[in-house]
């Protein structure tokens, strides 16, 4: 690890980078990048940290998944509950804390849950035009959930002729990666003429169980080896004994992902988007949890997600005719569905328990911008519609009998509404000065019903909230010369509580059960920052920001009572009661500090190094969780017009156990004694064109075949992996 910090140490003298496009032919001035995160194609002036990844950088790094997209960045930390997993952590915060946006879509529905989530494996790397990566409180624009930050993605459309005649392109490419037993193809034909065009895309991706790195630390040899997992033969439980302890057995899935668009130009200035967009997967086996152990044996003998489906389907209106009310305006409807389910059993028990989850959502987007002399305005309104419905029922493992059993969220439904308004004005003060300030009211109104109360004597039948809150960003940009950039930030988010915060009922570990509380409140974030980025001469670049955020009214699963009781009876086990309450303020502040080296035309280096730390304002300080441990990416890049090579290092630094919070979602019980240990690895990969349709990628990730996992996570990250793809396109 010191050899990491010691190669990013130069960047301490300045403070990071306010579009971090990790490209290898930068210019030697600092203009803004053009962003979409923002609503409209613009350049940043905001000072805000923001990552880029380009199609052409997706293309090249070829990830897996979108987590490993994002992690690849070196700027964003991913948490993993299994191999179909993948949460996302932008400074400190996580899951439901964080905003997922498509297409100008949030996919955040009412049931996002605060622990970790793997929602966003559901966006197809293959058909992104660009992801951007919004770091700190971004609410004045997306309104709830975005304390941490916001992941911005964009699809792309077809591609128009400009003439009469079809323009047709075809693309395809096949991949294989040896630990994770990946085997994924690709196909997308776009198709269009001077005014109409249409882009199809079908990706399908199995994985098979993960094989974990061979090469421990001395002080846990044993770390992360699965010895035993359980098998159903002739409709009884048998424990067998694994013969391979690094094949993570139960770590296995697949998923496909499907996309239409239609596109439609009529004229200058008018263009209409037809956007459909459908993901499922199989069962996605909880890893975590099938390796938990009671008296020596699993405690489960089944603990999966059934399969995952998201359709999204939208219309989007932009219009770029100047008018007296806007220069450039967009008005997007769109509808989702989504099924989730969870099934567990365990060991030696005759039924599962299968718990169902519906969620429709309608939302309304309209932005508009214009330009009024030095003023650059922008505002518009949001508003959503969730509906949760929820049921579950235990079903015999062996005669397939049903019988009741309690649903998770409310069984009389659930809705989540939610409405806001925004105006924001970038004011150029002069050739170096640019003022930014945004203020934006949102309000939700949440109600659930609960019916069936056979299992818990709830002391309500209805939950009603109608929170509102005023939240904003004031910022201001000094260039004093094109190589040099400092900015200054203050920014507000805000999350009101949901359907999950409010109303679950979850067995969170044997002995304890979280149930709901009617009376919590919206969490804040109050972020203040500063950004500094500087070219010296024609070969270096450095950046750096620091940040320093008030998490205020935040909602904790604490000690609770239920009818007077704070002990229950639950699935035969006497459990102690929990529930969501607001019972925090902590304070988070962390730096990111990056580099870039042109040694020439064609070999660049590039580094990243993001620290964090975060601590509950109490008596003892106590650590606040999600708190990621210092992390970075360091990489050497030569690209030509044919060739793109890269050899690249990720590294993570110790998160001792003294710094996990004891009660939340770090999963301690997924560590070692002692934490989660320091690690690096080392990759290298290769891109060669083979004339003007072919390309053929090489990796090995992960060479030296080091055993790890990253914090918080209860699955090993793969070992040794060879990963080959063979691409065609016309």
């Amino acid at each position: 690890m010191m050899k990491h910090l010691l190669l990013t140490a130069t960047c301490l003298i300045s403070l990071n980078s306010f579009a971090q496009t990790d490209t290898t032919r930068l210019p030697v001035n600092l203009d803004e990048v053009n962003i979409v995160a923002q609503k409209f194609l613009t350049k940043t002036t905001t000072g805000s940290q923001i990552q880029l990844i380009t199609n052409t950088q997706i293309g090249q790094r070829n990830p897996m998944n979108a987590a490993d997209m994002l992690l690849q960045t070196g700027n964003v930390f991913v948490q993993k509950s299994q191999g179909g997993g993948g949460s996302p952590v932008l400074r400190g915060f996580e899951s439901s804390r964080v905003l997922i946006v498509v297409d100008g879509v949030r996919m955040n529905n009412a049931i996002y849950r605060a622990g970790h989530l793997q929602n966003v494996l559901r966006i197809d790397p293959s058909m992104l035009e660009r992801a951007e990566v919004m770091f700190g409180p971004s609410s004045l624009i997306y309104g709830s959930d975005a304390l941490g930050g916001v992941m911005y993605f964009q699809s792309r459309n077809p591609e128009l002729s400009g003439a009469k005649n079809w323009l047709v392109k075809p693309a395809a490419y096949i991949r294989y990666g040896s630990a994770t037993g990946e085997r994924t193809a690709h196909v997308d034909v776009s198709a269009g003429n001077r005014q109409l065009g249409f882009l199809t895309s079908v990706t399908y991706g199995s994985f098979g169980d993960v094989v974990q790195g061979n090469r421990r630390r001395d002080a846990y040899s044993n770390f992360g080896k699965l010895l035993q997992y359980v098998e159903r033969p002739n409709n009884e439980d048998v424990i067998v004994n694994n013969p391979n302890p690094n094949r993570q057995i139960g770590s296995a899935y697949h998923q496909l992902d499907l996309l239409q668009k239609v596109l439609f130009r009529p004229s200058d200035g008018v263009q209409h988007t037809l956007n459909l967009q459908y993901s499922t997967t199989g069962n996605v086996p909880r890893y975590d949890r099938l390796t938990e152990v009671a008296s020596g044996k699993p405690r489960f003998a089944e603990w999966y997600y059934g399969p995952e489906n998201r359709l999204l389907a939208s219309y989007n209106l932009t219009l770029s005719r100047p008018t007296s009310v806007y220069d450039r305006a967009m008005l997007t409807v769109a509808y989702q569905d989504i099924d989730e389910s969870r099934i567990s059993r365990r060991l030696g028990a005759a039924s599962r328990s299968e718990q169902i989850e519906q969620v429709g959502v309608w939302s309304l987007n309209a932005d508009l911008q214009k330009q009024a002399g030095k003023h650059l305005i922008q505002y518009g309104l949001e508003a959503t519609n969730n509906k949760v419905n929820s049921r579950a029922q235990n079903v015999n493992a062996t005669t397939g009998a049903i019988t009741p059993f309690n649903t998770r969220y409310p069984d009389g439904g659930s809705t989540l509404q939610t409405a806001g308004v925004y105006v924001s004005d970038q004011l150029a003060l002069s050739k170096q000065v640019t003022l930014n300030a945004g203020l934006r009211y949102s309000l939700s109104e949440l109600k659930a019903k609960f019916i069936d109360k056979t299992f818990f004597p709830f002391p309500f039948n209805d939950i009603k909230q109608q929170p509102s809150a005023f939240t904003g960003n004031l910022g201001l940009l000094y260039r004093p010369s094109e190589r040099t950039r400092i900015a200054l930030l203050g920014s507000t988010g805000f999350r009101a509580p949901n359907v999950d915060d409010l109303t679950k009922v979850f067995e969170s570990k044997a002995g304890s059960l979280v149930v709901p509380n009617p009376n919590i409140k919206p969490e804040y974030t109050y972020n203040g920052e500063l950004s500094v980025s500087q070219w010296l001469g024609n070969i270096l670049r450095l950046d750096g920001t620091y940040y320093y955020t008030v998490f205020d009214n935040a909602i904790v699963v604490d000690a609770f009572t239920l009818n007077g009781q704070s002990q229950v009876q639950y699935a035969g086990q006497l459990s102690q009661v929990l529930a969501a309450q607001n019972k925090r303020k902590a304070i988070i502040n962390g730096w990111n500090v990056a580099a870039l080296v042109r040694l020439t035309n064609q070999l660049t280096l590039t580094s990243t190094l993001n620290g964090t730390n975060g601590k509950i304002k109490n008596a003892t300080n106590t650590p606040l969780d999600h708190i990621p441990p210092t992390f970075g990416r360091t990489a050497l890049t030569y690209q030509t017009r044919k060739l793109q090579a890269e050899v690249w290092a990720l590294y993570n630094g110790w998160k001792r156990i003294a710094d996990y919070n004891p009660e939340g979602e770090d999963n301690a019980q997924y560590a070692t004694p002692d934490g989660m240990p320091a690690w690096t690895t080392v990759n290298a990969r290769v891109s060669v064109k083979l004339g003007s349709y072919l390309t053929v990628q090489g990796a090995v990730e992960n060479i030296m075949d080091v055993n790890y996992r990253y914090f918080a996570s209860g699955i090993s990250a793969p070992g040794r992996n060879v990963v080959l793809t063979l691409r065609g396109s016309l």
